[in-house]
């Protein structure tokens, strides 16, 4: 059957497929990755229990709630929003509610700058006439800069252009006192200007190639935090940009800037929350969201889609609806990197029984309006070394991966299988991506873990502007949750029987990469060495069941991996 199929769907797409490889191989490769009757027997019933109990207009509420707030650790906005998953799971374990586990709150020992801000005006000052504002929180709520002083007041300087904003741009121009506009990065245009020039402050135009073409969309950024001056930074859209540049061919011009900023200098806290163990609570699968940020997608939906999908799996759970995992299942809401650095550090006991992470990021974008696609981000594999037109990477771009740092894992395939179970559900589209970095899967990932990013890219409103509800999709978080919170039962749970087929699942889907890599990469310069690397990762993941199961690995067990290894040695 599985024959058959592959032969069908290499048919249907070869002329697709003289265009754009892609489609195809992911068709081939999803096949192979078809779960054995006796698993998808298994893993069906927590699908359909996590999804019932996953409540998409509660997270889409959830995301309308944070999208008000310029969340940093420490801020008013970043506390609202972790006390609001709090409420909403504590809820599900007040009396006459049925969800397990444990439900806290994690405080850092030092402060954080906690910054915000009320205003964040620039205006064009124009003789005998009103200002005329060109940024302010009102029509952009992000234009102003992270770590941007307040001014006491407004404050008037000259606006002065210098164009790319490279250190050759500012020769014959005295900045000292002004207001600079340029084309660079809002970090090395204020390092160039205010820094080593004496700027009062610095406007951005820059802006990523994939972002919106809209006239009206910025980026925000930051700037490096200087308590020793009145300094800001503001990110421009193309029509600010232009409004202020057009001004400056008639003749010299001043701004008038007001900024009121503040720093809540308090400690960074992470919500936990925790589904244990029946029989190994000290080892755990780990799932973790990001508080911080601004956007309705980046992350507000990914801490959305985590809390429903924990509400849903504790309560299934709970009510016996969804057998209890053998491992403890671990929910963190945190400070993107800094979060799971200061969690791991807080916690080396619990870290030695860490099996499997994943991280959600951007988990709620409505496709259609984003242009994203949802990805998983596979834990390193030969992808990462040796690109593939048929594997490409996402406008994030490659992270630095050596060849001898792989080590073939479980995770990617059984992860993708799910989804693609899911998938089936409601046509939603899955696709994948090599290793890229970026979030909290690389620090877990960093001390060995096996972890993954759950994703969309590539986005049009990227750490914009216009990341906003609108672009959001509660069906989108709903699919996103249901297959994370099935994959992670999985990987607390499976016993011999399900741990086996986990590995019948994984050899299938090594044995379709390595045809392809055989088929396709023949001609490629690097083939003999991807080649390689794929048949050795393709057999550590085999072995790797080894740590899936959660009793002890039996003789049948051990044998039925080596001969499904053996292929490829």
């Amino acid at each position: 059957m599985k024959t058959l199929l592959l032969f069908a769907l290499f048919v249907l797409s070869a002329g697709q497929a003289q265009q754009d490889p892609e489609p195809r191989v992911r068709a081939e490769l999803a096949a192979a990755r078809q779960m054995p009757a006796a698993m998808a027997a298994r893993v069906q019933p927590v699908i359909d229990q996590a999804w019932a109990g996953f409540d998409p207009a509660a997270a889409m509420a959830q995301v309308e709630f944070a999208s008000r707030y310029w969340r940093l650790a420490g801020n008013e906005g970043y506390d609202a929003t972790l006390d609001r998953v709090r409420a909403r799971l504590e809820d599900a374990r007040s009396p006459g509610a049925s969800a397990p586990g444990s439900l806290f709150v994690e405080t850092a020992t030092t402060p954080s700058p906690g910054w915000d801000y009320t205003i964040g005006t620039l205006a064009l000052i124009r003789p005998n006439q009103p200002d005329l504002v060109v940024l302010s929180k009102e029509k952009e709520r992000v234009a102003l800069a992270i770590n941007s002083i307040s001014t006491d007041g407004k404050i008037d300087a000259p606006l002065i252009d210098v164009g790319r904003g490279q250190a050759a741009d500012f020769e014959g121009k005295d900045v000292k006192s002004a207001v600079v506009i340029g084309d660079a990065d809002l970090g090395g245009l204020f390092r160039q200007a205010v820094t080593q020039r004496g700027a009062l402050g610095a406007i951005s135009t820059s802006i990523a190639k994939y972002i919106a073409d809209d006239p009206d969309v910025l980026q925000w950024g930051s700037i490096p935090l200087d308590a020793t001056r009145k300094a800001f930074g503001f990110k421009a859209s193309r029509r600010a940009a232009t409004t202020l540049r057009e001004a400056l061919k008639a003749g010299p011009q001043r701004v008038r800037v007001e900024v009121a900023s503040m720093f809540a200098n308090k400690p960074e806290r992470t919500l936990v929350y925790e589904i244990p163990g029946r029989t190994l609570p000290n080892e755990r699968v780990v799932l973790a969201a990001h508080l911080q940020e601004p956007g309705a997608n980046d992350n507000a939906s990914g801490v959305a889609t985590l809390m429903e999908l924990a509400r849903s799996l504790g309560a299934g759970v709970a009510s016996g609806r969804i057998p209890p995992p053998a491992r403890t299942i671990t929910f963190l809401w945190l400070n993107e990197i800094s979060g799971s650095r200061a969690w791991i550090a807080r916690h080396p006991d619990l870290m030695a029984g860490v099996r499997y992470m994943f991280s959600m990021d951007m988990t709620g974008e409505d496709v259609a309006k984003t242009g994203g696609s949802f990805l998983v981000e596979r834990w390193p594999d030969p992808g990462a070394v040796w690109t593939r037109p048929w594997d490409p990477h996402s406008e994030w771009g490659a992270g630095n991966v050596r060849a001898n740092t792989l080590k073939g894992d479980l995770i990617n395939d059984l992860h993708l299988a799910v989804c693609e179970l899911v998938a089936k559900k409601t046509a939603w589209v899955v696709k994948t991506n090599p290793y890229e970095g970026g979030s909290d899967h690389t620090v877990f990932g960093s001390t060995g873990v096996p972890s993954l990013l759950n994703w969309h890219f590539t986005d049009r409103y990227y750490h914009s502007s216009l990341d906003t509800p609108d672009k959001t999709s509660p069906e989108e978080m709903r699919n996103v949750g249901v297959a994370t919170a099935s994959s992670a039962w999985v990987l607390a749970s499976a016993d011999e029987a399900l741990s086996m087929q986990v590995a019948e699942l994984v050899a299938a889907a090594g044995r379709a990469r390595l045809a392809v890599e055989l088929r396709d990469g023949s001609k490629m310069p690097d083939h003999a060495d991807a080649l390689a690397a794929w048949r050795k990762w393709s057999a550590e993941a085999v072995r790797s069941v080894t740590r899936l199961v959660t009793v002890p690995v039996s003789p049948a067990l051990s044998a039925r991996l080596e001969a499904l290894v053996a292929p490829y040695l």
